[in-house]
């Protein structure tokens, strides 16, 4: 059977794909490294929304249908509102470790995004304002006028944008990991400096391949859709300090998550409405509302970026932490939060 054009063009770039994260890996290799050896998801491992709420006492699922799209939250907890908004590549799961305790002060609400998770995966609407506009949506059918609302990567960049777009209905604004886009990304250097690029952050500037990579339309879906683990294992391995600060179950929740071809397009979509979203950013005045920035590797970033955007910011470095600071350093997240949240400010 002969075999078409566009399949051998797809082998070959998987190939290559594979070939580079092998390669990344290749001091890792020559030593065991149990982080590496995860298992995959599996039918032993159930990573359904039912099972994962379980082990969440006083949580729940929920599905409201909001500004033409259906989205998946996590809810639980006393209090007035925070919503906790999640990035890529993972879900609302990425929270789990700080929501007990934030539940004790406050109604949490997590919500996988526009294209994450269980929530649906429409063709468009993945700009920053399009996706605040859902979680206000949202959060007025919940019954609630006003929240604190809080975000990690990608969902940091709709916080934000929440923020600018519903000022009266923003109580604070906390954001970790990731400013909204603005022209500094225009200035991102396609290669990194010479011998600079290893395969793990680190002190060097990174290396953000995926933003590139995930503007192109189609071929990652081609590449990655039943194989997403490489690039989530390379990933996780590339930012975390901690490696098991991110398990197996993790894992094989966020690879459920990102492992079918419109999963991967959807996420990716978040990517490529950059350009969209620094247009956007460029209307947008000073926020007025108390704004924390968290971060690990992107903390100066952050400090820089949402500093010109908040009249009253604070800025919390997490140390020895990664990208992903809320499942390594989950109790200097919550203290940080809570502090910030019931009015203290560092």
């Amino acid at each position: 059977m002969k075999t078409s054009f566009k399949t051998r063009v797809a082998g070959i770039l998987l190939a290559g794909l594979t070939a580079a994260v092998a390669s990344g890996y290749a001091q890792a290799t020559q030593t065991p490294d149990a982080a590496h050896a995860r298992p995959h998801a599996g039918a032993s491992i159930d990573v359904s929304d039912a099972a994962l709420v379980k082990s969440l006492p006083g949580f729940r699922n929920g599905y409201a249908t909001v500004n033409g799209v259906r989205l998946h939250y996590v809810t639980g907890g006393k209090g007035e509102p925070l919503v906790l908004l999640p990035g890529w590549p993972e879900t609302w799961w990425t929270f789990h470790k700080i929501m007990p305790a934030l539940a004790e002060h406050y109604t949490v609400i997590v919500v996988d995004l526009r294209g994450m998770g269980t929530s649906s995966k429409p063709a468009d609407g993945y700009d920053k304002k399009t996706m605040a506009a859902d979680i206000h949506a949202l959060v007025q059918s919940l019954g609630y006028d006003k929240a604190a609302i809080a975000g990690h990567d990608i969902g940091s960049a709709v916080a934000f944008a929440y923020a600018q777009n519903y000022p009266d209905a923003t109580d604070k604004l906390v954001m970790m990991e990731f400013p909204h886009p603005d022209d500094s990304l225009q200035t991102l250097p396609l290669l990194p400096a010479q011998a600079s690029y290893g395969d793990r952050l680190g002190s060097a500037r990174p290396n953000l391949w995926w933003f590139a990579f995930n503007q192109v339309h189609g071929l990652p879906e081609q590449l990655l859709a039943g194989r997403f683990r490489i690039e989530e294992d390379w990933l996780f391995h590339y930012f975390l300090v901690n490696e098991d600060a991110v398990d197996a179950r993790d894992r094989a929740v966020y690879e459920h998550a990102y492992n079918r071809a419109d999963a991967i397009r959807a996420g990716n979509a978040w990517y490529q409405a950059f350009p969209q979203d620094v247009i956007d950013n460029r209307s947008y005045g000073q926020l007025q509302m108390p704004v924390l920035v968290m971060g690990g590797p992107a903390f100066n970033w952050m400090k820089k970026v949402v500093g010109q955007k908040a009249a009253n910011l604070s800025a919390v470095d997490i140390e020895n932490s990664g990208h992903f600071i809320q499942e390594e350093q989950p109790e200097r997240v919550t203290q940080t939060m809570l502090g910030f949240l019931q009015g203290e400010h560092e």
